[in-house]
């Protein structure tokens, strides 16, 4: 398998310096190629190949007055931007035939020096582990990095970034081989909702932290002094890094606790099954500020992950899927319900339901069902796809619902 693990770095004034100047050059890199294929392309020329663009814009380029500072950097940031527009094009134009899933991606853009996020990517040629916990990175030095952690294997890869904040972190990139857990005796479906942040089928709730929420106050003074500061100014530029490490702290906060809870789903229950829910939808409805607090994106992303890196079982369940109106005892479909309406009595059978926890129990049922009849994918140690039972599912595609098929629009666990 294919991880990444990330940790902070703490370079020194010098280092910082040589640091900025290797986001400068990668970005004009990228901007300079990015122009030639516009240009070709609006005068009808063919594609300009990276070769060619390597020559004029990084080889040559460094023989010129104008662009002689390129020099400055290792010559593996340069190959290495021209590399990643390269997989900027390919991803647009896969999107545009259809091959790759997911939303339409767009052509590539131009940088922009004021972007407050700046990274750069670099091969084993460019950097080295030291014996004494150091990195060394070509032309910038020897970084100090908190250690938080290990790295399993040697890394393939090193993405240095600098945040909206100013904090830099270091990004490997290892293969290591799939951490199999022993085999528990439980399975979990899970209904992902906004009063509770998640529900489990054996009736636990796992409660909203609201991070966003709880840091509200102090988000809108810190905004407000923002506002008054005039634009261009220093005192601008610090208000705004203000802004941005409170930000900052919020989304480490919630991706900690992110992390905690779906390590301890995993590692409690054989097999995992949750709904499929369209996010990026519900994120433009009144209740997108709780909708993206709560993130449930990237917390389905962990738990599919780490299905796959511990040998678990995991799956999506379709959003079309009624949920909230299907009896989990008798299967008996009762109908929509407002999401006034928390308990709730089957129309058949009599039974007492928790909206939240029936639904839970009916992600399960369907889960297993999936799972049973062989639909269930994940990609194996080398990336290909693997179908058989108890896998991680493929991730579902986030378009509308096929011509005559219903879905359930409301918010889960409000």
């Amino acid at each position: 398998m294919r991880l990444r693990y990330n940790y902070r770095a703490y370079p020194d004034a010098p280092q910082c310096r040589a640091l900025a100047r290797a986001f400068g050059c990668a970005r004009v890199v990228w901007n300079d190629c990015l122009r030639d294929r516009k240009e070709a392309h609006a005068a009808g020329l063919p594609y300009v190949t990276s070769a060619e663009l390597s020559r004029l814009r990084i080889t040559q380029a460094k023989r010129t007055e104008e662009r002689a500072w390129l020099a400055d950097v290792s010559a593996v940031v340069l190959q290495q931007s021209l590399r990643d527009l390269d997989t900027a094009y390919k991803n647009f134009f896969n999107s545009v035939k259809g091959k790759r899933q997911g939303r339409k991606v767009g052509p590539p853009r131009y940088k922009s020096k004021k972007d407050t996020w700046q990274s750069i990517r670099l091969n084993t040629n460019a950097f080295s582990l030291q014996d004494d916990g150091t990195l060394y990175v070509a032309k910038v030095g020897h970084l100090k990095v908190k250690w938080s952690r290990q790295l399993p294997t040697a890394p393939t890869s090193l993405t240095i970034t600098k945040d909206s904040c100013g904090r830099y972190f270091l990004s490997f990139v290892v293969d290591t081989e799939p951490d199999i857990l022993p085999e528990a005796e439980t399975d979990a479906g899970i209904d992902l909702g906004l009063s509770a942040f998640a529900v489990l089928s054996d009736g636990r709730k796992i409660d909203s932290p609201r991070f966003l929420r709880r840091a509200e106050k102090k988000l809108k003074r810190l905004q407000r002094e923002l506002s008054r500061k005039a634009r261009g100014s220093k005192n601008r530029d610090k208000a705004r890094v203000k802004v941005a490490r409170q930000h900052a702290k919020v989304a480490d906060r919630r991706r900690e606790w992110h992390h905690k809870a779906s390590t301890r789903i995993i590692r409690d229950n054989q097999a995992v099954y949750v709904e499929d829910l369209a996010v990026s939808g519900l994120g433009r409805t009144r209740l997108a500020k709780s909708v993206h607090d709560a993130g449930w994106s990237a917390f389905v992303g962990m738990l599919e992950y780490k299905a796959a890196l511990h040998g678990r079982t995991f799956a999506k369940v379709d959003r079309a899927f009624p949920s909230s109106q299907v009896c989990s005892a008798c299967g008996f479909r009762d109908g929509p319900k407002p999401l006034r309406v928390r308990e709730w009595t089957c129309g058949a059978c009599g039974t007492v339901h928790d909206r939240d926890h029936n639904a839970a129990r009916n992600v399960l049922l369907e889960g297993r069902r999936i799972v049973a009849a062989g639909r269930a994918e994940t990609p194996n140690a080398r990336g290909a796809p693997v179908r058989r039972a108890h896998l991680p599912a493929q991730r579902g595609e986030t378009g509308s619902p096929r011509k005559g098929q219903t879905t359930q629009t409301g918010i889960p666990g409000l």
